[in-house]
């Protein structure tokens, strides 16, 4: 039996972390993506089997520091079946007119560009190895189709995903590589709080979380699917949150 093995982005913390080792629990290889070593180390340290994990800190918009990235990950475990496109980063919900070009560019290039260097990389892998093909999961987001207030650089990056997860799809079925989204909604924070956030009415609201450990489980369902069966979209949310109807 060929061994799987994924690369998850963002790995760190939060979704990517919970995905990583939910991915481990199940047999997987993973090579874990993400800024900072420490937090990379910490995630492999929680896993069942440390040695399926492999920390390779990473910026996801240096296309030098992706390309050593996969090759990092397929010098160590062999090949590649999986890569999650799980990384972001972020900025305060501000006016449009207050957004400052720094930090559009901080977002999407992380969100969008980051998403495709990851994406470019995993298909030039994924067409030449044998047995040939893979799976691409991109995060998106419900901002992927319906917006929050004061979000434009977020909310643009991860209509990008969608763009860029369709074409993926279509580009890599003479390849046997699958592509889909995953649409995340409001997940708990572990260390604070859940924020109120501004509606389209103007009003705060706190909305409805969910455990994170719901978005691994839809997470490891789409990436044990064979190649030929895809989940083109799909979006795991509280039933609660303002979303169907938001605006």
């Amino acid at each position: 039996m060929i061994e799987k093995v994924a690369v998850v982005t963002g790995a760190g913390s939060g979704v990517g972390r919970a995905c990583a080792l939910a991915l481990i629990e199940q047999g997987w290889s993973v090579g874990l993506a993400g800024r900072r070593k420490v937090n990379l180390e910490e995630t492999a340290g929680l896993a069942r089997d440390p040695r399926r994990a492999l920390a390779v800190p990473t910026d996801i918009t240096d296309p030098d520091a992706v390309d050593r990235l996969f090759a990092t990950v397929v010098e160590h475990f062999g090949r590649l079946d999986l890569l999650f496109n799980n990384a972001a980063d972020t900025m305060a919900y501000l006016p449009t007119e207050d957004v400052e070009l720094d930090d559009w560019r901080r977002v999407l290039d992380s969100i969008a560009t980051g998403s495709f260097l990851c994406a470019r990389a995993a298909f030039r892998i994924m067409k030449e190895q044998h047995p040939r093909g893979g799976r691409i999961i991109n995060n998106g987001a419900p901002s992927a189709h319906v917006p929050r207030p004061d979000s434009i650089a977020f909310t643009a990056a991860k209509h990008a995903v969608t763009g860029l997860t369709r074409s993926l799809a279509l580009d890599g079925r003479p390849h046997d590589i699958a592509c889909g989204q995953i649409d995340i909604g409001n997940v708990t924070p572990i260390d604070r709080p859940q924020p109120a956030v501004r509606q389209a009415d103007g009003s705060l609201r706190v909305e409805p979380t969910m455990d994170v450990g719901h978005v691994a489980d839809m997470v490891l369902v789409m990436a044990g699917l064979p190649v030929g069966v895809n989940v083109q979209s799909v979006t795991v949310m509280p039933s609660a949150m303002p979303y169907v109807g938001r605006g």
